[in-house]
């Protein structure tokens, strides 16, 4: 289940970064922000299942 859960929160940063990404190049500071947040929201999934992890062994 943590394989499925990482690959979620890796989906989420990408989909972050291409929405930061276009928000940039067309200069939509409010599409740039959600894709920051995406990103960062995706990252503490990924810490958090990292975490999971770790506990684990």
């Amino acid at each position: 289940m943590a394989a499925s859960e990482k690959a979620k929160a890796k989906a989420e940063q990408m989909a972050g970064a291409v929405m930061e990404a276009t928000g940039r190049a067309v200069g939509n500071k409010r599409l740039t922000a959600k894709g920051r947040a995406a990103k960062t929201l995706g990252s503490g999934r990924e810490s958090k299942e990292s975490a999971k992890d770790m506990g684990r062994h």
